[in-house]
């Protein structure tokens, strides 16, 4: 059994380290964590969390003081690459798939655990989530461990068996952390569990086997000191901007540009469960109708319907939000391969039929599409073919064509199967195509212009229109993001030293503004491609004042 979790910590690494590397600072919100996190180790201030001048109180405190820790451990400070910061998300896939192994082990035997822990290594959601520099990984980690605790917790008394003394700990101490790192997500997650779980038993007696007290003191013994200091230290802003702005009014109303109506998650379930999707659906189907029977099934389902579905009311919506619901399915996956062939395999009813094959086609449509991406990208975005393109084509289409299955149980050497062709995908995705696609990356290669053409160690860049957080991240804290107004005052400002950064289009008016002070820009460096988060075409000049 502990091979199993050496084997699938291991296992995980291996799915996430390609592209660690080679990835570029993925904009918007990944160099927002990863600038923030930079600024302690320049600043020396692991309570405040700012980008640049502005306070960014979005989050807790939690990633940015694990990131910090990598950062340090590195030997390389405020100058480590995006790498380091990755590291961070990579274990925290590691952690939530040996937890889940964990968890399905104690569940539904060793088979179901190793099982389980394949399914959330290989999946597109968590291979994407290890290789991005955010809370979401980390906040896997936790929930699963909060969740596997208080999934022991329940099916042993309704064993009337005895709850091992160290689950509720752990519980309590997942709840502390991931409070810490994304406020009260797997709160929220847990009491939708348990609230589901009592409307279907009416029984509340097994929750006083979470010794709530202790717990909850646990809780505040973690949380309270950071937020406290937070709270003096901003003048109650903290609470004010990460409660009132952006908790409720995601709730309330779409944010950030991403409201979407119901059904979005449903809509990409086939992408972020791929390639296990169609599986984990067969699975939850037959759980559904052996609902009544067996309490971990009822656990699971609680685990994954409700948070799903209230991520499906709450406008805003982003892919992410229900990446804490997916453990849930990949439980399931395990518990198939307890039962007999013909018990697992039992027919469905017709609207289940119907959900089944709308899952296979999802499937299909997301298989055909990565194999689309994996070739057409290099060329479509970098006008040449890749050779890597083929071997990550074939490993897309072998998972899905091993994915597809008429027969609802898979056995565990085909889910291994499956989950080293997805790996072989990904690690060619991340790792080799998606960095060879240069016209997406501006800022590495605006970061290289000003690094082979700076006039003074201390020169400081302005931009104007390209206002990437990977910008400020890879080319220094100090980047002055401005209009092209700014651009020309910076320029006048620190004539010998100063690089500015603006549309080859604003050129004339660049150089108006310069000649009304008797100043002349050269243009150095030019920088063509895609800003992809906003989809703009962008032609970029990179200047400096003629001597």
């Amino acid at each position: 059994m502990n091979r199993n979790y050496l084997f699938l910590f291991l296992f995980s690494v291996l799915m996430t380290i390609s592209g660690l590397a080679s990835m570029p600072p993925l904009d918007r919100d990944e160099p927002r964590f990863v600038q923030a996190t930079k600024q302690m180790a320049e600043t020396g201030d692991y309570v405040d969390i700012r980008f640049q001048n502005a306070s960014r109180y979005q989050k807790p405190i939690g990633i940015y003081w694990l990131q910090s820790a990598a950062v340090a451990l590195s030997g390389e400070g405020a100058e480590a690459p995006i790498w380091v910061y990755r590291l961070v998300s990579a274990l925290g896939i590691a952690i939530a798939v040996v937890a889940i192994a964990w968890t399905g082990t104690n569940l539904f035997g060793a088979n179901a655990g190793l099982a389980a822990g394949l399914v959330m290594a290989a999946i597109f959601a968590t291979a994407f989530e290890g290789r991005d520099a955010k809370t979401d990984a980390m906040l896997l980690a936790c929930c699963i461990l909060a969740q596997g605790a208080l999934a022991q917790i329940y099916t042993a008394s309704r064993k009337n068996e005895a709850v091992a003394g160290h689950l509720p700990w752990i519980f309590w101490t997942a709840q502390g952390a991931a409070i810490l790192i994304k406020g009260p997500i797997a709160p929220l997650l847990s009491a939708l569990t348990i609230a589901v779980l009592f409307a279907f038993e009416r029984d509340w007696r097994w929750l006083s086997k979470l010794k709530a007290a202790r717990g909850l003191a646990l809780v505040v013994l973690i949380v309270l000191p950071w937020l406290a200091l937070i709270t003096w230290k901003s003048g109650g802003a903290f609470l004010q901007q990460a409660v009132g702005k952006d908790m409720l009014s995601k709730v309330a109303q779409g944010e950030e540009s991403h409201g979407l109506p119901p059904g979005f998650y449903m809509l990409t379930y086939s992408l972020f469960m791929w390639p296990f999707g169609l599986i984990a659906v067969g699975a939850g189907l037959q759980a559904l109708n052996r609902l009544r029977d067996d309490p971990r099934l009822r656990f699971c389902l609680a685990w994954y319907i409700p948070f799903w579905l209230l991520f499906e009311l709450i406008p805003t919506k982003l892919p992410h939000y229900v990446m804490p619901a997916y453990p849930g399915m990949a439980l399931l996956i395990g518990w198939l391969l307890t039962l007999q062939p013909q018990d697992a395999n039992a027919p469905l009813r017709r609207w289940q039929v119907w959900l089944w094959w709308s899952t296979a086609f999802g499937l299909a449509v997301v298989t055909v599409g990565l194999v689309v991406v994996c070739i057409a990208a290099p060329i479509y975005l970098a006008a040449t073919f890749l050779w890597w393109s083929i071997p990550a084509a074939a490993a897309a289409l072998a998972a899905g064509y091993l994915a597809f299955s008429r027969q609802l149980q898979v056995s565990l050497g085909r889910i291994g199967a499956i989950a080293v062709c997805a790996g072989v995908t990904y690690g060619l995705l991340f790792g080799v195509i998606a960095p060879s696609l240069q016209p997406l990356w501006l800022s590495p290669r605006i970061e290289a212009a000003v690094l082979a053409n700076r006039p003074c160690e201390t020169t400081v860049l302005a931009s104007a229109e390209y206002h990437e957080p990977s910008l400020v991240f890879l080319v220094g804290t100090k980047t002055v993001l401005t209009d092209v107004d700014g651009v020309a005052r910076h320029l006048l400002e620190d004539p010998a030293c100063a690089l500015a950064l603006a549309p080859v289009g604003d050129e004339k008016k660049l150089a108006d503004l310069l000649a009304g002070q008797g100043k002349v820009a050269n243009r150095v460096a030019e920088i063509d491609g895609i800003n992809y988060s906003s989809g703009d075409k962008l032609s970029l000049g990179l200047y400096r004042v003629a001597r």
